[in-house]
């Protein structure tokens, strides 16, 4: 079991969305993104969720690809 905890986060107009996430969460994180894009009291648009679903994406590939130098925690440029 990976004991990885990833961090994607988006900063936008004085609002942050913070999102902490293990592997095995990844695709109900996706599915939130989307709720969040479609929630029109949020300042989260579809872009926002095209941007962090493709991070979330390149970092199940790189933990795919080899273990991480990271210590427990991975992080998103």
């Amino acid at each position: 079991m990976d004991d990885c905890l990833n961090v994607i986060a988006l900063v936008k107009d004085g609002e942050r969305y913070i999102f902490v996430y293990d592997e095995e969460s990844a695709s109900e994180l996706l599915q939130t993104l989307g709720r969040y894009a479609a929630d029109p009291e949020l300042n989260f648009t579809w872009y926002d969720a095209a941007v962090l679903s493709q991070k979330v994406r390149r970092m199940q590939a790189e933990s795919r690809s080899g273990p991480s130098t990271d210590g427990p925690f991975r992080r998103s440029a």
